[in-house]
This record gives C-alpha cells, structure tokens and sequence, in this order.
C-alpha cells in the first residue's frame, strides 16, 4: 500500500515483503497488519525456512520478514542461506526468543534487524522500511543484552581505536557519511576524514566498507525505531 503523493511527484514504491512463520495464525495476523499500512506490500509467505529461501528467490522482496523457530531449517540458517543467494534482500527477525545466543547467532547470519512479537505496528512498520533502506534495527527489549554480548569480541577487535575514532566508526556503520559524522560530532570534515584514516589503518581494512562491515560484526551502528 502507497500514501497519497503530492501533484506530480512519482509516487514512492511501497517495500516488498515476504513473511516466514510455521504458526498460520501468526503468520496471517502479521500478514493483516503489513498489509494495512502504508509503504509496505505484502507480496509472499512461507511456512519453513527452505520456503522463505526459495520464495525470496522467486519473489525477489526487499524484506524477509523471519521467524526463528521453524521445521525443517531454523530462521537463523534461512537467514544465513537467504542473504547468500539474494544478498540484497533484507531480512529482519520478528520472533519471541530473546536469549542472547539467539539474538547474537541472527545478528552473525546477517539479519539487519531483530524484533519480539508483540512489537506494536508502528514499531513494525519503522523497522520493515528501516531495513529496506539498509538500517540496523534492533528493539528495545533486548539492545542493551546484544551490545553487551557482541561488546566482548569488540572489545579485542576495536581496542585499538581511540574513543572518538570509535565514535566516528559506528555513526559510519550507521549509514552516515563524512558531512554527517562531522556535524554529529562537532567536528570538521578533514577531522573526521582523518580519523577514518587512522581507524583504517589499525583494523588493518583498505576501505571504509570494509571497516563499517567489521564493526556491525562487532555490534557497532545499531539503532532502535526512532
């Protein structure tokens, strides 16, 4: 479903979305609610995780919409399957485990968001159009546990960096550029360029790609829906 668009502006594509869940129940109930709010289009469901790979093949969505515990292969290996075949799908776990492995082994599998059910619908709807947009989302209830169980290999990995230059590190794996990491920290843009500089050389990455995908490895450059 599209809002309404001003007079002759295209209109936005709504996200495409596949739902995965085993429970039919949940899986029609959180398809009723998708569909019923604007930007989202609900386009697939799947019963297993080898159906939400395959049907994320065909249909090709820009969000995976994942449950955790399904027969046949668990959410975490179709997230981990999913993002190899179609890497540009995004795929945001909406389930009722809240153990730190959990959490941890989605993040690690290449989910980009983590939610619990009974997540209210705005917090849906930011979060499936958060991720779309290349987002890290994570609510609430269990932030603050992901940091600190992913906290501990970033503490080894990232102990080199200083704490402004950890600072300029995960507003860029939050999607920020130069000019927006300056203006976040009160900095100039030649300052700023020259921390990424310095953050580069100590992970020992040739690129700033390279070093925003290490820190969301680490737990850096997660956000809860604004």
């Amino acid at each position: 479903m599209v809002g309404p668009t001003a007079p002759g502006r295209p209109a936005r594509a709504a996200v495409r979305v596949l739902i995965a869940d085993d429970h039919p129940v949940v899986r029609r109930g959180m398809g009723a609610l998708l569909s019923s709010l604007d930007g989202i289009d609900l386009v697939g469901e799947a019963a297993t995780g080898a159906e939400a790979v395959r049907e994320a093949q065909l249909l090709r969505p820009d969000v995976v919409v994942m449950d955790v515990q399904m027969p046949t292969m668990d959410g975490v290996e179709a997230t981990r399957r999913l993002r190899a075949a179609v890497p540009g799908v995004a795929v945001l776990v909406v389930t009722m485990f809240e153990d730190d492995e959990t959490v941890a082994a989605a993040v690690r599998a290449g989910a980009r968001g983590y939610l619990l059910k009974g997540a209210g619908q705005e917090e849906i709807r930011t979060a499936v159009l958060a991720v779309a947009a290349g987002q890290l989302v994570v609510g609430p209830q269990v932030a603050a546990r992901l940091l600190d169980h992913l906290g501990h290999p970033a503490s080894t990995v990232l102990g080199a960096l200083t704490s402004r230059e950890r600072d300029v590190l995960d507003l860029l794996a939050r999607g920020h550029g130069t000019a927006a990491v300056a203006a976040a920290l009160g900095l100039a843009p030649k300052t700023v360029g020259n921390h990424v500089s310095a953050v580069l050389g100590k992970l020992g990455v040739g690129s700033r790609a390279d070093a925003v995908a290490l820190a969301r490895r680490e737990g850096l450059g997660w956000t809860g829906p604004p």
